[in-house]
């Protein structure tokens, strides 16, 4: 079965994360940056390095896509 799903980035591409965190687990620093947001999202590269907070799942998918990125989930 060869079957391409638009969802699935091929072979190749730089994968990135996307995930939620809570900023309550997040350092005092950036806890004052996120305001009154209970919920931020990461992008992780495959490393698990963090390259990325944004204040939510679509901006995560837009900032990663503009960097030549192919985001996932991860839940």
């Amino acid at each position: 079965m060869d079957t391409h799903y638009e969802a699935v980035p091929e072979g190749g591409q730089n994968i990135v994360y996307v995930r939620p965190v809570k900023v309550h687990d997040l350092p005092d620093d950036v806890r004052e940056q996120a305001g009154d947001l209970d919920l931020v999202y990461a992008v992780h590269n495959e490393e698990g390095d963090r390259l990325a907070l944004v204040k939510d799942r679509q901006l995560a998918f837009i900032v990663a896509r503009q960097n030549d990125l192919a985001p996932v989930s991860v839940h």
